[in-house]
């Protein structure tokens, strides 16, 4: 067993004991996914969880197969009567099938998103347990989510190859008949309170409590307990507010002072014995739209971003280790940037927790389907909100990015159901968390969005501090300009308000020197790169048109290496260089600029509106 946050794979809902089942098991490719169970015959083992393209894995083929097999035995000591054994998924793509001493657990469609098997049942006598799992994942299928995974044989341009099969750590963990499976946090500065929204498991007509302690490192901020109500707590846990900015901003979450806001929760018996216990986290802090500005914590705020497409050489789309996910954040800090697009990826859940903790803010962004069909407007629609439910709690996530440059919805000047498809996500993601900004498609021919997001690679200073010159000039640039050959606006009506421009993709230099086969928008020597970089930021920081940039891109991506970083995050000019050209001479925001301060204010409000459960 395991413990302890770092490393665990739902940093969000923590429990004290684990069983990782990331390691070796037996392996085999099913090229035309035509196989039955019984009659696979494992010739190979595959270290899990990297995929079978690559390296580190053990198999790194990179050929087109439709389908895989993984075959383990696990020791786990007998379920007792009020126990329960449960079988985590972090991601498996495409399409898995479970099955648990030879019966089957469950499915599960989508590359990217976390499932969770009740396996109780099916667990024979004994406490060796054989686990099988089928995943298909065919190429060539451009009507499901895949991000960037190439559909050709070799990768080209922009596109990357393709991960098969278990992705994402597989966990174990065992429960009691009743516990907690899922938590959201969602905090209120308006009202200095956060929400709190629980989902309790448990036999029909036990009588629960939920205790919940939330604390900022060593002062208590709340205790309470709520009776479960039809297996559902519903709170809002009001703080005692501070009054004075000097005190409140203590508590107030930023990338310059990420304070976090630790939750102790426990599921109490009628009689107060502890049937689940867990740790969580959130944070008190708001990100808005106030007309073309953005406002973090109430006050103004730029962003300044950057492309994150996280792959990793040897590893593809899963990160080496816990590790290289918290060195990710920290280089991206140490470079000068408050934030990042994750790019056609949902990441590894553990680098929200390190992003949470050192402060850096995240677009969540969907992996695109390619092709607008029936069957690929309900696989992205089920899988978005999977996602969203995910990743909702996280304090670091600030928008939601549902679809980039009309990828799966290729005819949008053209179409009305196309149209009515982006803005229904559009919509359903404002329903589903109304507290955060939502991009309907990133890049040009917006629908509907609460930010106007511009992808623009000239590589002229000149011409880029031109177009965005003055705040006169936006509607010239919605009305004519096509930076990316596309249309900005297609809705309708236009822009139905006024809402901060993103240049939300530029740059993509490359380094010449990196020889045949590299791929970049434009390309520089490598001791041309720095002073490029600095020259081209120079000119976006200047636009008053802009609320915010993202660079394309942080690392080197395979074949487009028009990473800031190469693929082993090396720099290619030094970090101080571009922290400087990223920020500029003079002061940043406040909420950036201000030291780390400890929350240390006494004047806390103890709630204990509860009582104790009867």
């Amino acid at each position: 067993m395991e413990s302890g946050a770092v490393g665990y794979p739902r940093p969000l809902l923590r429990r004290a004991e684990w069983l990782s089942l990331d390691g070796i098991w037996e392996f085999t490719l099913d090229p035309d996914a035509s196989r039955l169970r019984r009659e696979v015959r494992y010739d190979a083992e595959i270290r899990v969880p990297y995929a079978p393209e690559t390296k580190a894995s053990g198999i790194h083929d990179t050929g087109l197969y439709e389908a895989c097999w993984y075959r383990r035995e696990v020791e786990l000591p007998p379920v007792g009567p009020s126990e329960r054994q449960v079988l985590h998924f972090g991601a498996v793509d495409y399409h898995a099938t479970v099955w648990v001493d030879g019966l089957l657990v469950g499915t599960h469609e989508g590359g990217y998103t976390p499932f969770t098997l009740d396996v109780t049942r099916s667990l024979g006598d004994g406490t060796t347990h054989e686990i099988v799992v089928r995943a298909e994942d065919d190429p060539a299928d451009l009507a499901k989510p895949r991000g960037k995974q190439d559909w050709q044989l070799e990768p080209h341009s922009i596109w990357y190859p393709r991960t098969t099969g278990i992705w994402l750590t597989p966990w174990m963990e065992r429960l009691g008949r009743a516990c907690v499976t899922e938590l959201r946090w969602t905090p209120d500065m308006t009202r200095w309170e956060i929400a709190m929204e629980a989902v309790v498991k448990a036999p029909a007509g036990e009588r629960l409590w939920l205790s919940v302690r939330l604390h900022a490192g060593d002062v208590l901020l709340a205790e309470d307990r709520y009776a479960v109500v039809a297996g559902e707590v519903h709170r809002r846990i009001a703080l005692s507010d501070p009054g004075i900015d000097d005190f409140r901003n203590e508590l107030l979450w930023s990338p310059a002072r990420p304070t976090i806001i630790d939750a102790d929760v426990e599921l109490l018996d009628v009689d107060g014995n502890v049937v689940d216990a867990m740790a969580s986290y959130t944070a008190l802090r708001s990100f808005t739209v106030d007309r073309e500005r953005f406002a973090l914590n109430g006050r103004p705020y730029t962003l300044r971003m950057v492309l994150d497409q996280g792959y990793w050489p040897e590893t593809g789309l899963t990160p080496p280790d816990d590790d290289a996910l918290r060195r990710d954040v920290e280089l991206t800090k140490a470079m000068g940037f408050n934030g990042v697009r994750k790019h056609q990826k949902l990441e590894d859940e553990r680098y929200l927790y390190w992003a949470d903790q050192l402060g850096l803010l995240v677009w969540t962004e969907m992996p695109s389907a390619y092709r607008f069909t029936r069957r690929s407007v309900e696989r992205l629609t089920r899988q978005w909100v999977e996602i969203v439910k995910r990743d909702v709690s996280h304090p670091c996530v600030i928008a939601w990015v549902p679809f980039n440059e009309s990828w799966g919805v290729p005819n949008l000047p053209d179409s009305k159901p196309e149209r009515h498809y982006v803005e229904a996500v559009y919509h359903l993601t404002k329903t589903l968390d109304p507290t955060r900004p939502v991009i309907g498609n990133d890049g040009w021919e917006v629908v509907a969005t609460d930010i106007l997001g511009i992808h623009d690679y000239d590589a002229s200073p000149d011409r880029i501090r031109d177009r965005y010159a003055t705040v006169e000039s936006l509607p010239k640039i919605l009305e004519r300009e096509r930076p990316g050959g596309r249309a900005l606006v297609v809705a309708e009506d236009g822009l139905r308000a006024r809402v901060p421009v993103v240049l939300s993709e530029f740059g993509g230099i490359a380094v010449a020197e990196d020889g045949p086969g590299t791929w970049g928008y434009s390309k520089a020597s490598g001791q041309e790169l720095g002073a490029r970089y600095a020259k081209l930021l120079e000119a976006v920081r200047a636009a008053p048109v802009l609320a915010g940039f993202c660079y394309t891109q942080l690392t080197d991506t395979y074949q487009e290496a028009n990473g800031l970083l190469r693929g082993d995050r090396t720099p290619k000019f030094p970090l101080a260089d571009m922290k400087r050209a990223n920020q500029g001479d003079g002061p940043v925001e406040p909420s950036e600029g201000a030291a780390p301060v400890s929350v240390t204010h006494p004047e806390v409000l103890v709630t204990e509106r509860g009582g104790a459960p009867r």
